[in-house]
């Protein structure tokens, strides 16, 4: 038996499973590795790092769905998808970051379409959906948090979790509905320990004249990838990036800086809690090595036992 990449269904024969291919394509009834290995990726992002419009430590290529050859195809402009490629510099960054957005979308975070496939060398690379694009070429208004704070990226963690909230408050045409699902996105970032949620990995999306948190991207388990790491949020809550509680996040930012209601914050933290063995299903079933899983799984466990 194989797992599929893109679902984690278990199939029989082939790389990948049919309702699989057809989340790529309604028009596919296959689909083929892509033509570059990790090397080959490496060196045309870095070509093309000049020409694209995403950016970010992780080495990144823009790529459109080829009909006519079942795969994607790199593009310098007008992409829909974006493809990650295996770093030398941390390992399994295109496993981990697969699963841990695997994880969110699970407990009800806005998650867009993303997956692995698999590279002309058998490595894994990441592909998710670019969620700022509609019909031919339209690109819908997107602005990161950095942009909005005044910030750029030499400073993207001078800031803090309260001044996140006032940004939303000031922005977004349902302030409250927003701050939901922040809470929601902050509880799940420090359980599975992603340590680098800074300024630009929030955005506010604009659709249809409604201003609200744009779908969620850049989800890693962090602390598990870089070593050594110390602090287990990017920017700071009460004034804290490490040694958080459960009465931070709950007493504190939920309900004093947040302005949720108990019956709100409760039901939040249920559904994350009845989570738990799914996740771990999830953990095991995916394409981290059997060392990751394990770092996965320990430090998920940790943090577990703070919040609950």
């Amino acid at each position: 038996m194989n797992i599929c990449p893109i679902t984690y269904e278990q199939i029989e024969n082939g790389k990948y499973s049919q309702s699989g291919i057809k989340l790529l394509s309604p028009k596919f009834t296959f689909f083929s590795d892509l033509n570059y290995s990790k090397e080959e990726q490496l060196l045309e992002a870095a070509a093309r790092s000049t020409k694209l419009s995403i950016q970010g430590v992780q080495p990144k290529l823009s790529a459109k769905i080829s009909t006519k050859n079942n795969n994607f195809e790199l593009v310098d402009s007008g992409g829909t998808f974006i493809l990650k490629p295996q770093n030398y510099l941390f390992p399994e960054l295109p496993e981990n970051e697969d699963l841990t957005m695997r994880l969110a979308k699970q407990i009800g975070l806005n998650i867009p379409l993303h997956g692995l496939i698999y590279s002309k060398d058998e490595s894994l690379t990441y592909f998710i959906k670019r969620f700022d694009r509609y019909g031919k070429n339209l690109k819908l208004s997107l602005e990161d948090f950095a942009q909005l704070a005044g910030k750029n990226r030499d400073t993207k963690y001078r800031y803090s979790m309260e001044k996140v909230v006032k940004i939303i408050d000031q922005n977004c045409t349902f302030p409250v509905i927003e701050k939901l699902k922040l809470f929601k996105l902050t509880i799940f970032n420090f359980i599975i320990g992603n340590e680098d949620m800074h300024l630009k990995n929030f955005s506010l999306i604009t659709k249809n004249g409604k201003v609200e948190l744009s779908p969620h991207y850049d989800l890693l388990n962090t602390s598990i990838a870089i070593k050594n790491v110390e602090e287990e949020i990017a920017l700071p809550i009460n004034g804290k990036k490490k040694k958080l509680t459960k009465e931070i996040f709950v007493d504190y930012f939920a309900t004093e800086i947040l302005e949720l209601n108990s019956k709100i914050i409760s039901q939040t933290l249920e559904q994350i809690y009845s989570s738990k063995n799914s996740w771990l299903k999830t953990i095991e079933v995916s394409f981290l090595s059997n060392q990751m899983k394990e770092k996965y799984i320990l430090l998920f466990s940790e943090r577990w036992k703070i919040i609950f």
